[in-house]
């Protein structure tokens, strides 16, 4: 996704106050490290932060062994300094070096900038981190029997071994040699997705240096991995559906239809021209809307009707024509109909692509960096999974591991069944055992944010991880993935005054507003 950056302007005072520490109580100063703060690697796409390189053990069980280098970003405070904020936005496997930045999706409150350095350490294995050196196997055979054992082999060929240390546990190690050589005696935490997870793993493990804990999105870490993505697949459906709704709420903006089923037949033709293939995502339930005028007297049992029989129908057709038609995958309109569901800001965009019968394909152009990091990016998420999976397969998920694989194409079932069904991991058995993580010696009680509707953290799992770190939780109404730092008002302000205070008395939050213009 494209960013828009914005600037930020800073106190008067802030050349003059940036690096006074404001020492509250149990913020002893640690002996810093003297780091070599400069710009950020070209192509890390950091616009307004500095960088610097920390080296660390490449194996924590060989401390004294060989070294890897990660490279950490830094926006410092800009007014008297409270305190340190390390970010991590999730994935796993996304690039922690632009996490403070302003763009499409996040405008992070200017009290924030003022009163914290923020901090993005890098994960090791990608750019900039010491990266991982392969590209996921895109042999059909090696796919369907031996994945995860061939990404894993491949990353492993050039240094062997240095997979295996790829794992959620040692990255908040690194985590713990950056705070010793920052100086900084304690640091706060604000751990998005999967970085809720990591964030709570450096709690459990490092819990005297553990300031405040902000968790963003959590996902259940008994989920860990082969069910996360699984329970994705009916959430990303329903999310959908909203947006439909949405869609048809403003049709006087867009002209798509007043009823969700209209949205979707509109949606379904253009994905069919784009592609060459039906979508097999089954349509929104009928409305009132969508009875014939001549049959409104039987509007029930049209309805029921229609609710029955479409979306087998629509699913049968769809399935035929992926099989002797290109995917439906090469529609750029379903792929962003997917990408935006948990994100309201990006549904006008999805909107305006139905409306001009499909996606400006200079969008969504790439070059063969950006492809090579998307690649990079699929290869470190599947070792990272597959090395601390404690989940075991569902080996009667592989049917429908392989049917939407390779005859459907459907990204709303795909995903999810190639990690329940083991296929995803396949020939790379995990090598370690993720932290059982819990909220044991923190002085500060957590805090968490949960949208009820989130297809990528679905609110149970997340109240699963409220239970094992104790957090004070804040459910937040609407399914975007992420709530803070997305211009609602009530979180943005909860996650402040927890940040200052340790504490909010605040339980509940409206959704986000759309700030995306509705053209």
């Amino acid at each position: 996704m494209g960013a828009v950056r914005a600037g930020t302007t800073a106190v008067a005072t802030a050349s003059l106050l940036a690096g006074t520490a404001l020492l509250l109580p149990g913020h002893a100063v640690a002996e810093p490290a003297d780091l070599d703060w400069g710009p950020c690697p070209e192509g890390s796409y950091v616009e307004t932060a500095q960088c610097a390189e920390v080296e660390v053990p490449r194996d924590y069980a060989n401390p004294d062994g060989p070294t890897i280098e990660l490279t950490v970003s830094k926006l410092p405070a800009q007014g008297p300094k409270r305190g340190v904020l390390f970010g991590n936005p999730g994935g796993p496997g996304g690039s922690a070096l632009p996490m403070f930045e302003d763009n499409q999706l996040f405008s992070w409150p200017q009290e924030l900038r003022n009163e914290w350095d923020l901090i993005g350490v890098q994960p090791r294995g990608l750019p900039f981190a010491t990266a991982l050196e392969c590209t996921p196997p895109l042999d059909i055979t090696t796919a369907t029997i031996n994945y995860g054992g061939a990404t894993r082999a491949m990353c492993d060929a050039q240094d062997p071994g240095y997979t295996a240390t790829i794992t959620t546990e040692t990255t908040a190690r690194d985590w713990e040699e950056v705070r010793r050589k920052l100086g900084d005696e304690r640091i706060s935490i604000f751990g998005l997705s999967y970085g809720t997870f990591l964030g709570s793993t450096y709690a459990t493990l490092f819990p005297q240096h553990v300031d405040r804990l902000v968790l963003d999105s959590a996902m259940d870490p008994d989920w860990a991995w082969n069910e996360v993505l699984w329970q994705q697949n009916d959430g990303y459906k329903q999310r959908v559906y909203a947006m439909m709704q949405w869609i048809a709420d403003n049709d006087e903006t867009y002209g798509l239809g007043d009823t969700p089923m209209q949205v979707y037949q509109r949606w379904s033709e253009v994905v069919a021209a784009e592609a060459g293939a039906s979508p097999t995502l089954a349509p929104p339930a009928a409305q009132i809307g969508d009875v014939p005028p001549a049959l409104t007297d039987f509007a029930e049992q049209y309805i029921a009707g229609i609710n029955l029989t479409e979306g087998a129908r629509t699913q049968f057709e769809g399935w035929l024509s992926n099989i002797i038609t290109p995917s439906q995958l090469m529609s750029t309109v379903y792929g962003l109909t997917r990408e935006a569901a948990p994100q309201r800001d990006m549904w006008p965009l999805v909107a305006q692509s139905i409306r001009n019968g499909g996606a400006d394909p200079a969008a969504f152009e790439m070059d063969d960096v950006i492809i090579n990091e998307l690649l990079q990016f699929q290869a470190m998420q599947n070792v990272i999974m597959c090395n601390e999976n404690q989940v075991a397969a569902r080996p009667w998920d592989y049917p429908a591991f392989l049917a939407h694989n390779f005859l459907s194409g459907d990204m709303f079932e795909l995903i999810g069944y190639t990690f329940s069904s083991g296929a995803a991991c396949a020939g790379a058995p995990p090598v370690t055992v993720p932290v059982d993580v819990t909220n044991q010696g923190l002085a500060v009680q957590p805090l968490q944010l949960q949208s009820r509707q989130d297809p990528q953290t679905p609110y149970t799992g997340g109240l699963s991880m409220s239970e094992r770190m104790g957090s004070h939780l804040i459910s937040v109404d609407g399914g975007d993935h992420g709530a803070f730092a997305k211009g609602n008002a009530v979180v943005d302000a909860a996650v402040v005054e927890y940040l200052r205070t340790g504490t909010t008395d605040v339980v509940t939050a409206p959704e986000a507003p759309i700030r995306t213009p509705l053209l």
